[in-house]
Parts: C-alpha cells; structure tokens; sequence
C-alpha cells in the first residue's frame, strides 16, 4: 500500500477554517481526491478528479493538508453509486465511488511515479492484472461484540480511522458464498451460551467450501458445539474453533485446499493464502512466463510460504528450493509437495531478516530467483541475490515503497528493469499489489502478450 504522508505524524487541527472551492486534479492510492491550493497537496476523501468542490480544511501541515467534502459542485463521469450500503463508514473500502478504470489507472500511475522517483527508471505502463470487482474476496475477519443493551450480538468490521465496530448485513466484495453466511452466521453465534465471550469469527473460502474460525474466550459447552455442527450442516461449512490465538481445533468438514496451476494445496484456514484467487492465478501465471524456466534450472524461491509459487516452478524445474520463516507454512509445503509427487521442490524454515550467508541454503548456486516479501520488503537478502548472479528476478510486492528500494540494488549491480506490472489484489481499498522482472546483463527479455 503505498503512502504519502503519514497520519500518524503530529498534526494541527484548524478550528473554525474558511471554506475553500477546490478542483480536485488526481487520486492518490487510497481513493482520496488530491488538490492543491497555494502550493500544498490536499487529501479530500470522496472526491475524484475533475470535480470541483467545497472543502473545509481538517488537517494542516507545511507540505499538505487535509480537508472534509462539505458540498460536491460537479460531478465526474467516472463517478459511480457504491454497491455496499455500508461504504463510507466501514473502513474496508475506500474507492467504491470511484470507477473501476479510475481506481487501476490512479494506482497504476502511482506505481510508476514512485519507481521513477526512487530509481530513476521510469518503467512502461502494462495492462493491469486484474479480475472481478466485486465478489472477489476469499478471507474476511470480523468482529464479535455483544451489546448488553440491546441484548444482542453484533458482527462486523471496524469503522474508518476507529476501532468501532460496524454491524455489516452485507459486503459485496466478499465471495457471494461467504457474503451470504452472513446473517445467519449471526444469528447461530447469537443464540450460543457463550455469545457475550466471543472475540472474532473468521471467514475463508476454500475450493471445497466455506471454512469458519471462531475464536472463543470460555469453554464451548456441549450445546453450542452441536449448534454450531448443526450450522455446519445446513449451510455446508467447516468448522475450526480457536480457544486462544494458538490453539486450533476442527469442529466438523473437512481439510481446506485451493488450487493452482493444476496442484492442490491443503492448508490450515490460519495459513497466509492470496485473498483474491482471480489476480493469484493471473500472477502465478505471469511470474513462470517471465522466469522463462527451463528444465535444467535451479530455482530459489524466498518468502515462499506455503508452495504457491514454489510448487508451480517445481513442475518446470529442474530443482526449486523454497525459504520461508513461518514454521507451519514450511511443513504444509513440504506436505503439499509430497502430496503433488514434487520431488524436486525442499523447504527451509529460515528468518530472511537475519544473516542469510550463514544459512544452509545459501550456499546452493540458482539460474532464478522468485520472491515475495511481506511490506518490509526484501533488504535482508538483497545483497545475497545479487551474489547469487541469476539470469533472472521476479520480485513480487505488496508495497511499492520497498519494491522501489530493493530494486535499487539490482539496478546498481548491473540487472535492467525489463517489466513492472500492478495487481489488482484489493479493488476499492488502498492496497497498491505488484510485480517487476529483472534481467541480468545483457539476457533477451520476454516478449510481451
């Protein structure tokens, strides 16, 4: 998710400020309408480009400022109505008003601006990989909260800028088969005896249907877990409960996989999967046409997690070796792997942010490198990368500041940007997903489709 400025940052609140009209002239990655007046940036939430507009200055600092909608003067084309009769309020979307074309195009233009600015290259904008606008989320966590009032449960997701909960009847972004679960879901975790201990729920998607994950402060008693069994059955779901943040029980169902390129994954419903199966499929894709792999290559793949790019190489490859700091996504790799009769694909369960050169993978020799960093990005290994001297790179990012900074060191050992695509991972929220190719020397690129 890329940043301009920082909320954090102590600012000064104007009381009583005039009124300003302003024209809004871009879009900064998190949906807000960006203006300028006197020479400073201003963010108005809930304003596109082209649209004029009445704002009441909230925030100001010496390079920007902050304002608040008071009255819209006119309208943009690329204006659309929010599916979500909870948008504005719920603090999971933030560009609902905005057109699909818009949002990909801002952030798009972000991502190149920000790799210019950092690097000095100015990378060729591609086709955005992308998938459904709504419907496309696979993973949701909401909150439990029992109103003593109103006697009553409410489930729901934090309201923008608040720790507030906002009961939802409704989240369009959800996969229909989990946006319809929820009503009743309430309803069945209401009439529990232990609705008021309740921390969250989580909700996932597998190939094999729903799988949900309550998290429960007391001791289910006998009665809540048939209830909760007969749920199970009625709306076909499976069922884990989680007593604390380490435990993990399955109530009923079965294990939860997804697949990809042709290979079953199994996973625990606690494991790190992409949210948005249409983009990881596309991504998965693109990332073994640019490797270009050959059946003679060593592959390395860091930040692997559970095998969803590792497996996929190991079947092109001749050996891919996958290095991830989680323990569990290490041996559901390692499972997954035997499972797929991938032989040629080993896991190390290795922190990537402490001295790689001691680590005994690293003194393996690789033709490609495949990484996917959490936001931190990948400065611990760069250095380690450029050692290793592979044809090629993919870097696949969550956050284009770091993508920026990593790429920095390739590029001063000799390695050229070949190609930089942004994924749609979260349409309607701020969150800026993508990935870059890296070519060593003077190697062909790959064509472009």
């Amino acid at each position: 998710m890329a940043q301009f400025y920082s909320p954090k940052r102590r600012v000064t609140t104007r009381q009583n400020s005039p009124v300003l009209t302003l024209t809004v002239d871009n879009l900064d990655p998190f949906g807000q309408g960006v203006a300028h007046h006197n020479g400073k940036a201003i963010f108005v939430p809930g304003v596109l480009p082209g649209e004029q507009a009445e704002v009441q200055l909230t925030e100001e600092k010496n390079k920007f400022a902050k304002g608040r909608l008071k009255r819209l003067l006119s309208r943009s084309p690329q204006r659309v109505e929010p599916r979500c009769p909870h948008f504005g309020v719920c603090g999971g979307c933030q560009q609902q008003h905005a057109d699909e074309s818009l949002q990909q195009q801002s952030k798009a233009a972000a991502l190149v601006r920000m790799i210019a600015r950092e690097t000095g290259v100015t990378p060729q904008q591609e086709p955005v990989i992308a998938g459904p606008q709504y419907g496309y989320r696979r993973r949701a966590r909401l909150g439990l909260l029992w109103q003593p009032k109103q006697q009553r449960l409410a489930m729901g997701f934090r309201q923008a800028a608040s720790s507030d909960l906002v009961p939802v009847t409704r989240c369009p972004v959800l996969h229909p088969e989990l946006e319809q679960l929820l009503t009743p879901l309430r309803s069945c975790l209401s009439a529990l005896q232990v609705a008021r201990r309740l921390g969250h729920v989580e909700l996932v998607l597998a190939d094999n249907g729903p799988v949900l994950v309550l998290r429960h402060l007391d001791a289910l008693k006998e009665d809540d877990r048939q209830a909760l069994q007969a749920f199970a059955r009625t709306k076909n779901v499976t069922i884990y409960l989680a007593p604390d943040s380490d435990s993990l029980e399955k109530l009923c169902g079965e294990t939860p996989y997804y697949q990809v390129d042709g290979l079953r994954l199994d996973f625990s419903p606690r494991d790190f999967i992409q949210v948005n199966d249409h983009v990881n499929q596309q991504m998965v894709a693109q990332a073994l046409e640019w490797l270009s792999i050959q059946p003679n290559d060593r592959v390395l793949d860091l930040f692997c997690g559970m095998g969803n790019f590792t497996l996929p190489l190991a079947r092109r490859a001749a050996a891919v070796v996958g290095i991830e700091g989680v323990a569990t996504l290490v041996a559901n790799g390692q499972y997954n792997a035997h499972k797929n009769r991938l032989n040629n694909a080993s896991f190390f369960h290795e922190n990537l942010e402490e001295d790689v050169e001691q680590q005994p993978w690293a003194a393996q020799g690789f033709d490609k490198v495949m990484l996917d960093p959490a936001r931190a990005g990948a400065a611990g290994v760069m250095s380690h990368i450029v050692k290793l001297a592979p044809e090629r790179v993919v870097y696949v990012s969550c956050n284009p500041t770091t993508l920026a900074r990593d790429s920095k060191v390739l590029l001063s050992a000799g390695y050229r940007l070949a190609r930089v695509r942004m994924l749609d991972m979260f349409p309607h929220t701020g969150h800026l997903e993508s990935m870059a190719l890296f070519i060593n020397g003077s190697a062909p690129e790959v064509a472009a489709k």
